[in-house]
C-alpha cells in the first residue's frame, strides 16, 4: 500500500515537473533511461520538443549500414524510422555505396538530449555520415571514434572539390527521394553545390540548408499515420530553394546569429510525463 502511494506521488510530482514552467527540458534525466517503454509506439509532440513511447532499436549493423557510437544509446526510433533507415541503406548497398555510417536517431524514450542536438526527440530523425571512402566492415569499437572530414570549403561558399564527389550528391538524392521524407538537412555549401549539379530538380525542395551538417546529413521523416499526438513542422516553401534564401547563409547575420532573447523555458507536452516515469 505504501509503495503504491509513493508511486502515485512520484508520478504526480513528475507530471508537475515536466508539464509546469519549471520542467523545461530535463535533458540529463531523459538520457538516463536505458530502455524504452513497453506497449505500442506513441509519438508525442514535435521533433524539437517531444518524446517517444514504445521505441524500437536500430540493429548495430545490417545490410548496407553500421551504427556508430553505439555507447551513446541513441539508436532508437519509431518502427517507420528504423525501416526507412534499413531500406535506404539496402538501396545504397545495391548502388555500390560503402556501408552507411548511421549516427544518432533518438534516445530510448526520445526527449531532449543533454548535448549534440536540439531535435531528435520523437524518433523521426536520423543522421547519416557522408563518408564514402572505400572500406569494408568496421568493428564496433572502432566505430566509437569515427572522424569524418568536412566536405565544404572554409568559407562555406561551396563544397571542397578535393573531398566532395558526385557520389555524395547521388546519396543525398537517394535519401531525399525516399517515400515519407520531410527534410534532408545539409550545410548550405553542400546545398549550393547540389543546386548546380541538379538544376530544377523537384527533390531539392526537401534538401534544406542548416548550420553544421558539413560532414553528415540529417534526415527527418513525417509523422506516421495514426499518430494524432505527433506534430509535423510546416512543409518546406515552394521551389527548389536555390534562390536568394540560400544566399542569406553567407551574410553576416547568418554567420554570427544574435543570441536568443531571454524568456520562459520551453514546456514538454504533458503526456511525456507518463513516458518519462513508466517502468
Amino acid at each position: 500500500m505504501i509503495r503504491a502511494v509513493l508511486g502515485l506521488l512520484l508520478g504526480l510530482a513528475l507530471g508537475l515537473w515536466l508539464s509546469g514552467p519549471a520542467g523545461a527540458q530535463p535533458a540529463a534525466e531523459w538520457a538516463r533511461h536505458a530502455g524504452p517503454t513497453a506497449g505500442p509506439t506513441r509519438v508525442i509532440g514535435g521533433t524539437a520538443l517531444g518524446c517517444l513511447a514504445g521505441a524500437v532499436a536500430l540493429p548495430p549493423e545490417g545490410a548496407g549500414f553500421e551504427a556508430v557510437r553505439i555507447s551513446r544509446n541513441r539508436h532508437w526510433g519509431t518502427p517507420e524510422l528504423v525501416r526507412f533507415t534499413q531500406t535506404l541503406a539496402a538501396e545504397a548497398q545495391r548502388a555500390r555505396f560503402p556501408p552507411l555510417w548511421i549516427g544518432d536517431l533518438a534516445q530510448p524514450r526520445g526527449g531532449p538530449m543533454p548535448w549534440g542536438h536540439a531535435s531528435h526527440q520523437t524518433g523521426l530523425d536520423v543522421d547519416i555520415w557522408l563518408d564514402l571512402r572505400p572500406r569494408g566492415a568496421t568493428p564496433r569499437d572502432a566505430r566509437e571514434n569515427i572522424d569524418v572530414p568536412t566536405l565544404v570549403l572554409p568559407d562555406q561558399s561551396a563544397v571542397d572539390p578535393a573531398r566532395f564527389m558526385p557520389r555524395h550528391g547521388e546519396l543525398i538524392r537517394l535519401a531525399a527521394t525516399q517515400p515519407g521524407v520531410d527534410r534532408v538537412l545539409v550545410n548550405h555549401g553542400i546545398k549550393r553545390s547540389l543546386c548546380r549539379m541538379y538544376p530544377g530538380a523537384e527533390w531539392l525542395r526537401r534538401v534544406r540548408p542548416w548550420r553544421g551538417h558539413d560532414s553528415h546529413m540529417h534526415i527527418r521523416i513525417r509523422c506516421p499515420s495514426g499518430q494524432a499526438e505527433c506534430r509535423d513542422i510546416p512543409p518546406p516553401p515552394p521551389g527548389d530553394g536555390c534562390d536568394a534564401s540560400l544566399d542569406w547563409w553567407l551574410t553576416e547575420e547568418a554567420r554570427r546569429p544574435a543570441p536568443r532573447p531571454p524568456g520562459p523555458p520551453p514546456v514538454m507536452p504533458a503526456a511525456c510525463a507518463a513516458v518519462f516515469s513508466a517502468r
